[in-house]
């Protein structure tokens, strides 16, 4: 064999090594992180903030389980208005090892009386408002957290507020928080008790002057402590009388719902303009209720149902378990394509099909997560080419049953159509947030599981700077009403109606396999959540990437669904992805149809454990992206 032959040969093998490598090493294998692994023996606890996850560090340090530790950095979230607080929703999902089972948390609030379209488009509306009295809807997280407490923890309401308690009396407060304070400072100053609240150095006489505290400075909220002792109190009162462990964290959740705590929230807000009475919150309550699932793999997923967007990631799930993903390469422009494609059309079914299951209409859910709807729903792919006009399907096909809504349906638009009314352009409350901004905005996340076997996952938010606090109870209530529709041709089953849930963005997630867990994961934003997960599940089981790895991955973003805030706005083929993205990729995609925007990092403040099944131990991951972190032992 010549020289020349056998250079040819040589340059040969090493181009084929070159274009086969990725395919035979794993992808995990090139991906360094900036965060370690979390590695826990006895418990993890992991959330948005390092104070938060300290809080649950010190329920296990009492002997504590999961579910405490998920509590305590419940509330000390929300103390810390970690982009949500005491008035806002809490959903979780809990795994019970002594049942096997996994059980769905619902504390999202509900319109209150008088919170009807009409309503709102009197008052030149497009879709109720951004934020104020008129955002609110009933307080859910107090409530979550106290049942969640009361039906699987073990210790007491004294003992995982005391954390919450001890920041409300003054903890030195990060610069994110501090500085979001002094930029919405503006419509702070609307509500004197919110003024009070966010801005103690305000000065009448200086406007240049910085009337938010400054960062590491001692934040109080005296206000809240007085609320939070109150809630110990009813404890200790019941305590002495004699009521149970159980019965006593319920008499709290009564002061709050329906004693002196309520009359100071409904007070409030009648004061500004709000619709809250004092049977909105006593008839309000937290449901314990069965999640959602499918099977992807030989895993099994849960979610929440319809009154959050959880289900869109299963139905994605559904649609893509018929394609070879890991044959495409991570994030190769097919593999991108495909997942794009598939999450238009089940975010298209949440934009028409999601709402309040308590409340009729009933809700398609059989169908939507039916295997043979997926398959059909599959059909509708263009290999080649982005669809602008993804539309939702008709899952009635799938179970019993005929649409009620087929001329609806008929008529939908992707881009959703304005609701009559004057001065519609006024909507947005001269734009508090951009629709990028509406699209991210929002939510911590919180993971606790512990060598028990209890596992929870949480999605809490709601009541986020700049935020009505009600009254002296220190409570900022919640911005969820945005979420609702005053359209039926938008989604028939999400138009706002007194004692409904709003479809909410809020999606934790719990994932098993052979009936024990594998792992929890929820994430911080709005509509980009199911987005995030969706693409971290699939890292994790199609790339063989570790926690920390699939939790730093730099995601792309759709924007082609409808978002759930402000003008709930729909920008198809619109697509963000990183650098990480090679040239050649992008310019394929484009080739697609795709509008490609390429930035420094997506948002995808991810946290998550994995339980390793062959070792008896616990990986936690938290996103580089912001603050979020975690602790193991």
């Amino acid at each position: 064999m010549s020289i020349t032959t056998r250079r040819a040969l040589l340059g040969t093998a090493c181009a084929l090594s070159l274009l086969t490598a990725p395919l035979i090493a794993p992808v995990a294998n090139a991906q360094a992180t900036a965060k370690p692994v979390l590695h826990g023996k006895h418990w993890v606890a992991i959330t948005g903030k390092p104070l938060g996850a300290t809080a649950g560090a010190m329920m296990f340090a009492q002997g504590g389980n999961a579910v405490d530790a998920a509590c305590a950095m419940l509330g000390a979230s929300a103390t810390m208005w970690d982009v949500l607080s005491w008035g806002g929703e809490t959903q979780a999902l809990i795994y019970n090892p002594h049942t096997g089972e996994v059980k769905g948390i619902n504390a999202l609030g509900v319109a209150p009386t008088g919170a009807t379209p009409d309503f709102f488009r009197e008052r030149g509306m497009v879709y109720p408002p951004e934020y104020g009295p008129l955002a609110a809807v009933t307080p859910g997280t107090p409530g979550g957290l106290m049942v969640m407490l009361a039906e699987f923890g073990s210790l007491s309401l004294a003992q995982v507020l005391a954390p919450s308690m001890e920041m409300a009396r003054g903890y030195p407060i990060e610069a994110q928080q501090a500085d979001n304070m002094e930029r919405r400072r503006d419509v702070i100053l609307q509500w004197p008790d919110s003024t009070r609240v966010f801005l103690p150095h305000l000065n009448n006489k200086d406007s240049q002057q910085r009337a938010a505290p400054y960062p590491g400075e001692i934040f109080k909220q005296p206000d809240l402590l007085a609320t939070l002792k109150k809630l110990v109190d009813a404890e200790a009162q019941a305590l002495a009388a004699g009521k149970s462990r159980k019965e006593a964290i319920y008499a709290a959740y009564d002061r709050f719902y329906k004693g002196d705590i309520a009359a100071e929230i409904v007070r409030a807000t009648q004061e500004h303009g709000g619709l809250f009475t004092r049977q909105d919150l006593a008839n309000w309550q937290v449901h314990i209720e069965e999640p959602v699932t499918t099977n992807y793999r030989g895993i099994d997923v849960y979610k929440l149902t319809t009154w959050v967007q959880g289900p869109a990631m299963l139905q994605a799930l559904n649609i893509l378990e018929g394609y070879d993903l890991k044959a495409m390469g991570y994030n190769s422009s097919r593999y991108i394509h495909t997942l794009y494609q598939a999450m238009n059309l089940a975010f298209a079914d949440r934009d028409f099909y999601y709402g309040d299951p308590y409340l009729p209409p009933e809700e398609p859910v059989t169908g939507l997560l039916s295997k043979q709807y997926a398959a059909e729903r599959r059909k509708l792919i263009d290999p080649e080419r982005n669809n602008p006009d993804a539309r939702p399907g008709d899952p009635y096909a799938f179970q019993r049953g005929s649409n009620p809504f087929k001329n609806l349906l008929e008529q939908w638009s992707p881009i959703p159509p304005a609701a009559d009314a004057e001065g519609a352009e006024g909507f947005q409350q001269a734009g508090l947030m951009t629709h990028d901004e509406g699209f991210v905005a929002g939510t911590t996340s919180i993971q606790a599981a512990d060598a028990e076997g209890w596992v929870v996952s949480v999605t809490p938010s709601g009541g986020w700077v700049p935020a009505f606090v009600a009254g002296n109870t220190g409570i900022g209530l919640s911005q969820r009403m945005q979420s609702f529709v005053l359209d039926e041709r938008i989604n028939p089953y999400n138009v706002v109606a007194p004692g409904k849930r709003p479809r909410a963005t809020l999606t934790p997630s719990l994932a098993l396999k052979n009936g024990k867990p594998l792992m929890a994961f929820s994430v911080q934003g709005g509509d980009t959540q199911d987005q995030n997960l969706l693409q971290f599940f699939l890292n994790m089981v199609e790339f063989d990437m570790n926690v920390q790895q699939a939790a730093e991955a730099h995601n792309i973003t759709s924007y082609q669904m409808q978002s759930s805030f402000g003008a709930h706005q729909s920008e198809p083929g619109r697509l963000e992805v990183t650098h990480q993205v090679t040239p050649y990729t992008r310019a394929a995609l484009k080739k697609m149809g795709y509008t490609v925007e390429t930035v420094e990092r997506t948002y995808s403040p991810i946290t998550a454990i994995w339980f390793d099944a062959e070792h008896g131990t616990m990986w936690g991951g938290a996103s580089d992206y912001g603050e979020d972190y975690g602790i193991a032992w």
